[in-house]
């Protein structure tokens, strides 16, 4: 995993380059990604006590959101502290074993949120509901620990310039010193499985919400019972779609902006 140097093992250290490249947006930049992490951390910390402490919340719906709003609050600080703190500090430098651990808890929240949104297209399986969302925890430690097992097989060269704000797989496969077929193979193949499997899945039930929207004779029914799906629709479209853009349709002419900007749409 380490590089020697004579008899000293030698600890890679990372740079996230972040946005720093646009020095006169850093401010700017800060601001609004601090804005939106403090709007994030009240608004699903908010959702979380009150689901707790209100009895007329314990529906499966609201059990639902409250695992959702603990998944995004955990992968939002993961993320979010330390892309702030780069943006205002001079040193950029992360960890080896900090970067692993970025990693491998964004992977785990990544995949628990996409199989998350898949249960509460079901949330009428009242039965299932607690072992759907366990399924999506279970399944997302799975795969991150499969991904960082893989990573930390590969070696790294002593300092390394990650050209994004996030420890991403991608970022960290660049700058690796071996060969990285296996990893980048297996990553792939986890994110179609999970896009297709999850997706799948959420097209199936709006299907059947679809047809059974279509018998009711009212077509002000009709509109209020579509409108209720509109921000579970909203959440899937934003999160999927950039999760498609950046792992599940490679393009190697895709700039680092480009991967930036749209990893900030999934993760912040």
């Amino acid at each position: 995993m380490l590089l020697s140097e004579g008899n000293h093992s030698i600890i890679p250290t990372f740079i996230l380059l972040g946005f720093s490249e646009y020095p006169e947006l850093r401010v700017p930049l800060f601001l609004v990604f601090l804005s939106i992490y403090t709007v994030t951390v009240v608004g699903n910390l908010g959702m979380i006590i009150i689901t707790k402490v209100n009895s007329k919340l314990h529906t499966v719906i609201y059990f639902f959101l409250s695992h959702l709003s603990f998944v995004d609050f955990c992968f939002s600080t993961v993320v979010t502290p330390k892309l702030l703190e780069n943006l205002i500090a001079e040193d950029r430098t992360i960890s080896f074993s900090g970067c692993i651990v970025q990693f491998c808890f964004t992977c785990l929240f990544g995949v628990a949120e996409t199989f998350m949104l898949a249960a509460m297209a079901y949330a009428r399986f009242v039965a299932r509901c607690a072992l759907l969302v366990a399924g999506s925890y279970s399944w997302g430690v799975m795969c991150s620990v499969t991904l960082t097992y893989f990573l930390l097989a590969l070696s790294y060269c002593k300092s390394s310039t990650l050209n994004n704000f996030i420890c991403d797989h991608s970022v960290i496969v660049s700058v690796s010193c071996s060969d990285p077929y296996i990893t980048q193979m297996l990553c792939s193949i986890i994110a179609i499985f999970n896009e297709a499997s999850s997706l799948v899945i959420i097209l199936m039930s709006y299907m059947f919400i679809f047809i059974t929207v279509m018998g009711i004779p009212s077509a002000s029914g009709r509109w209020k019972t579509f409108s209720t799906c509109a921000s579970h629709l909203t959440a899937i479209s934003i999160f999927h779609g950039n999760i498609l853009f950046l792992f599940c349709i490679p393009n190697p002419k895709t700039s680092w902006l480009t991967v930036k900007v749209t990893s900030v749409f999934y993760t912040v």
